[in-house]
C-alpha cells in the first residue's frame, strides 16, 4: 500500500471475500475514438483517459516501492504469475496454470504461450526467475517472507519454486505488485538505469514522465490480452487538492479521480454528467502512536483514548454511509477478521478518565497529531479526535502539513500521533497483520516501534499454519492483544470511492485501491 492509504500501498486484500463492485457506466469527451463490432456489444477503441491522482509517480522500482502512488503506477506496466480480481480472488495471469505440492513446499507455474515484454522479446521462466529472486536479494519494504530454498527455470515456460518450510500466504504474496515479472538481467542495463524506463508485461509503457508532475503512459502493442488495452493513452494528472479535483471532473478535464472523499461522493452522484465506483475495501483508518514517545509508551494513556473516542459516532458524521466503524484490525472482508466478535475498548468516557488516572500522566499533557493536508475527511477526523482527547485532558495539536513531507516525518518516526491509513496489499490476512505487527519488519510495526513478544510468535505461527480453524483461533487470538493494547486504534473501514464521467465504461475497482485500465472505455 501499498499499506497506507495516505501512502498506502494503501499503504496497502483474501480468500472468500464477499467485495461488493458497483460500476457505472459514465460521460467523458474522447477524441477520435474508433468503434469495433463485437456481436452484442459493441467495444469503443482510442483515445486519452486521464486519472486525477493526489499524489505523482516518483518511482517504478517495483522493489523498493509501498506508497499508493507508485504502487498503482507499477501495476500497470509490470505483472505478476498470479494475480486478484474485483472479488479478492487469486488467479492465474502471466503464468497460464499452477500447481503446489501436497506438502506445501513446492510451487510450479507454466507460463502463458506468446508472452512478450513491452519492447517485443519473449518472456521466458528464466525472467520469472530472475525477477523474483532479485526481490529476495533487494529485499525492500514488501520483502518475500517465505523461507525460499531454491528458484529455478525447468524450461523456457516452467518455473518451480522451493520452500525451505510451508509459508501460507505464499501465493498470495506472489500477486503483489512487487513481484511483477521483468526481464532477466533488467534487459542488460544496470537495476537503477531499468526503472528509469521500465519493460514489462503491463498493458501500458510509459511514454512521459515527470517525478513531480504528470506521468503519461501509451499502450503496449505486444500485450499478451488480445485487443486490448482499448484506450491509447493513460495520463495520470497530479491534482493534490480535492476540491480542485472534483471541479475538474465535473468540468470534464478528467475523466476520473482517485481517493475521492466519502462526503463529496453523494455530490458526484446527483450530477448529471458524473457518477462514482465504489466497492469494499481492504483498507482501513487508524489513530497511530509512536510507542517511542514517552506518554505513548504507556498502555494506559492508549487504552485512555480508545475508550474517549466514539467510533460509531465518527464514522457516521465523516462517511455519509460508505465505511463501517472498526473495533478490529482486520477489515471485513478479509477473511479471519473479528470486528462483529472482538471485545474492543468501546465508547465510555468515564472508563476512559480512570483508564488516564492509572497511567503515568493522571493530570493529562500536551501532545501533536499529524496528518497529511488536502483531504477534508481526514481534517475533520482530526478535530473529532482533538475534542475527543480534550474531554480526558489531553491536548491535541493538529499538524497539518502536505504530503510528502507527512510522509518523511513518519518514516523517520518524527511524530507523537498520526492518521493514517492501513491496507491489505494482497488477499492474505498477513498481508496486513505483519505489517502492522512484526517490530523486525521493514516499518517497525508501522512505525509504532510496538512490540509483543506473544503477538509476534503468534503472527509467525499464523503464516506457517494452514487455512482453517487453527489458523482462524491464532488470528482471533492475535486482534484481541491488540485490541487490548492498543498501539493503534482502528477507526472505519471505508469503501474505495473512484469519481469518474458518466462516459467512463469498464473500469474495474480492485480492493487495494487500484483500478485496472485495460478493459475502460470513452464512450461519446
Amino acid at each position: 500500500m501499498s499499506k497506507v492509504s495516505a501512502f498506502l500501498r494503501k499503504k496497502p486484500l483474501i480468500a472468500s471475500l464477499m467485495i461488493l463492485l458497483l460500476v457505472l457506466t459514465a460521460g467523458c469527451s474522447g477524441s477520435n475514438n474508433a468503434s469495433q463490432n463485437t456481436g452484442k456489444n459493441q467495444v469503443v477503441k482510442g483515445g486519452t483517459f486521464v486519472y486525477g491522482r493526489p499524489a505523482p509517480v516518483t518511482s517504478f522500482d517495483e522493489y523498493s516501492e509501498i506508497t499508493s502512488n507508485n504502487a498503482f503506477a507499477i501495476d500497470k506496466v509490470f505483472e505478476p504469475l498470479v494475480a486478484f480480481n474485483k472479488d479478492g480472488k487469486i488467479g492465474n495471469w502471466l503464468a497460464k496454470s499452477h500447481s503446489i505440492s501436497k506438502d506445501g513446499l513446492t510451487y510450479t507455474f507454466v507460463l502463458r504461450d506468446g508472452l512478450k515484454f513491452s519492447n517485443g522479446t519473449d518472456v521466458t521462466a528464466k525472467d520469472a526467475a530472475f525477477s523474483i529472486q532479485q526481490h529476495l536479494i533487494d529485499k525492500g519494504p514488501l520483502a518475500i517472507s517465505a523461507q525460499v530454498a531454491s528458484i529455478k527455470a525447468k524450461d523456457n515456460k516452467t518455473l518451480v519454486i522451493t520452500l525451505k518450510e510451508p509459508y501460507t500466504p505464499f501465493l498470495s504474496e506472489l500477486a503483489n505488485f512487487s513481484n511483477g515479472i521483468l526481464p532477466n538481467n533488467f534487459g542488460g542495463v544496470s537495476e537503477k538505469q531499468f526503472f528509469k524506463k521500465p519493460i514489462g508485461t503491463g498493458p501500458f509503457v510509459v511514454q512521459k514522465w515527470d517525478p513531480a508532475g504528470d506521468l503519461t503512459f501509451v499502450k503496449n502493442k505486444y500485450y499478451w490480452q488480445k485487443g486490448k488495452p482499448y484506450i491509447d493513452k493513460l495520463v495520470y494528472k497530479l491534482i493534490e487538492d480535492d476540491s480542485q479535483a472534483i471541479n475538474q471532473l465535473k468540468a470534464g478535464e478528467v475523466n476520473a479521480i482517485e481517493s475521492l472523499p466519502l462526503e463529496n461522493a453523494n455530490e458526484l452522484k446527483q450530477n448529471a454528467g458524473t457518477g462514482v465506483l465504489t466497492s469494499g475495501s481492504w483498507s482501513i483508518e487508524q489513530l497511530f502512536f509512536n510507542t517511542l514517545d514517552k506518554h505513548f509508551s504507556d498502555v494506559h494513556v492508549r487504552r485512555a483514548l480508545a475508550l474517549a473516542i466514539d467510533r460509531p459516532a465518527l464514522t457516521k458524521a465523516l462517511t455519509f454511509g460508505y465505511a463501517e466503524p472498526a473495533n478490529s484490525l482486520l477489515p471485513p472482508a478479509i477473511l479471519y477478521n473479528t470486528n462483529k466478535t472482538i471485545k474492543a475498548l468501546n465508547f465510555d468516557t468515564n472508563a476512559a478518565k480512570k483508564e488516564l488516572a492509572k497511567s503515568a500522566y493522571p493530570h493529562g499533557f500536551s501532545t501533536n497529531l499529524l496528518i497529511a493536508s488536502g483531504n477534508s475527511t481526514t481534517a475533520h477526523l482530526a478535530q473529532i479526535l482533538q475534542q475527543a482527547g480534550k474531554t480526558i485532558g489531553i491536548n491535541i495539536n493538529i499538524e497539518s502539513i502536505e504530503l510528502a513531507s507527512f510522509r518523511d516525518r513518519f518514516f523517520a518516526y518524527n511524530f507523537s500521533t498520526m492518521i493514517n491509513g492501513g491496507q491489505a496489499d494482497y488477499p492474505d490476512a498477513d498481508s496486513i497483520l505483519a505489517f502492522q505487527t512484526d517490530p523486525k519488519g521493514f516499518s517497525k510495526s508501522y512505525w509504532t516501534h510496538y512490540t509483543n513478544n506473544n503477538v509476534t510468535k503468534l503472527l509467525y505461527e499464523g503464516q506457517k499454519t494452514p487455512d482453517g480453524p487453527a489458523r482462524a483461533k491464532i488470528y482471533a487470538n492475535l486482534q484481541q492483544i491488540l485490541a487490548d493494547e492498543v498501539p493503534y486504534i482502528p477507526l472505519y473501514y471505508p469503501d474505495v470511492l473512484i469519481g469518474v464521467r458518466s462516459s467512463v465504461k469498464g473500469l474495474v475497482v480492485l480492493p487495494n485501491g487500484s483500478v485496472r485500465f485495460d478493459s475502460v472505455q470513452i464512450t461519446k
